[in-house]
C-alpha cells in the first residue's frame, strides 16, 4: 500500500471549531484582549494554539515573555475540555468514510490540536483503530501552512511497499490547504469552517463526508518526493 490519506482533525473529524473559538476568546477576554468570532475565523483558523496566542499578543503590541504562551494554551485547553465533555459533534459521515478509507489507504491525522484532544475525538467517531499515525502540535514546532507535520506523518508511516508515498490531504482551513500545496499533493476541503465559495483553490470541496466514498479521492493522490 503506497497511498496515504492525511486528515486534519478539527473541522474534518469533529466539528469543534466553534468550541475552539469560544475557548480562545474566553482566555483572550481574561487577558483584556477583544476579538470577535468573525475575526477568529478570518485570521486564526487553522493555526495551532501557540501560533494563535502569539499572533493575538503581537497584534496588541504585547511582548511575549518565555512561558506565557504555554500558560495561555493550558488555560484554553481547560476551557475546551469542559466544552467537549458536554458535547463534541462529529462531522457527518466522518466515521464511515475513514473506516472505508482505511481499507484502501494508510490513514494519518495531522493536527494543530494536542494529542489528548485528538484521541478523545477519534474514539468518539469510532475510528481509533483505523488511524495508523497521529501527529499533533506536541510533535512539531511549527504550525500549518508549514507542511512539517504532514512530512512527519509520512515518515512515521514508514517506507511504502514500493516507490514513494502518494498522498492527499483532507482539510477545512486555508493554512491547511497551504500545507497540502507546499507538500505538493491534492487537497479535499470540507466547508465546515469556511463557506464553500472561499475554498475554490481546493481540488474538491464537500460540505461533509455524508454521501461520499474514498474512491472519489483517487485523482487527488500525488507522489511525495523523499
Amino acid at each position: 500500500m503506497t497511498d496515504a490519506l492525511l486528515l486534519d482533525y478539527n473541522g474534518v473529524i469533529v466539528d469543534d471549531e466553534p468550541l475552539h473559538c469560544e475557548a480562545f476568546l474566553a482566555v483572550l477576554g481574561e487577558e483584556g484582549l477583544a476579538l470577535d468570532r468573525d475575526a477568529y475565523y478570518a485570521e486564526y483558523l487553522g493555526f495551532d494554539d501557540r501560533a494563535c496566542f502569539r499572533k493575538a499578543l503581537y497584534a496588541d503590541g504585547r511582548p511575549i515573555p518565555p512561558g506565557d504562551v504555554a500558560h495561555l494554551v493550558a488555560r484554553k485547553g481547560a476551557y475546551y475540555g469542559a466544552l467537549v465533555r458536554r458535547a463534541l459533534p462529529v462531522v457527518p459521515g466522518a466515521g464511515a468514510f475513514v473506516l472505508a478509507a482505511a481499507k484502501r489507504f494508510r490513514v494519518a491525522v495531522v493536527s494543530g490540536a494536542v494529542r489528548s484532544e485528538v484521541a478523545f475525538g477519534l474514539a468518539r467517531a469510532g475510528i481509533t483503530d483505523a488511524v495508523s499515525v497521529i501527529v499533533t502540535s506536541e510533535d512539531v514546532p511549527t504550525s500549518k501552512p508549514d507542511p512539517a507535520g504532514l512530512r512527519l506523518a509520512l515518515a512515521r508511516l514508514g517506507a511504502p511497499a514500493q516507490g514513494p508515498w502518494r498522498a492527499t490531504v483532507a482539510e477545512d482551513s486555508l493554512p491547511g490547504l497551504g500545507a497540502a500545496r507546499a507538500l505538493g499533493v491534492g487537497c479535499l476541503m470540507l466547508a465546515t469552517s469556511h463557506a464553500a465559495a472561499a475554498l475554490g483553490a481546493a481540488d474538491l470541496v464537500w460540505s461533509s463526508f455524508e454521501g461520499h466514498h474514498p474512491d472519489e479521492l483517487d485523482p487527488l493522490f500525488r507522489a511525495v518526493p523523499a
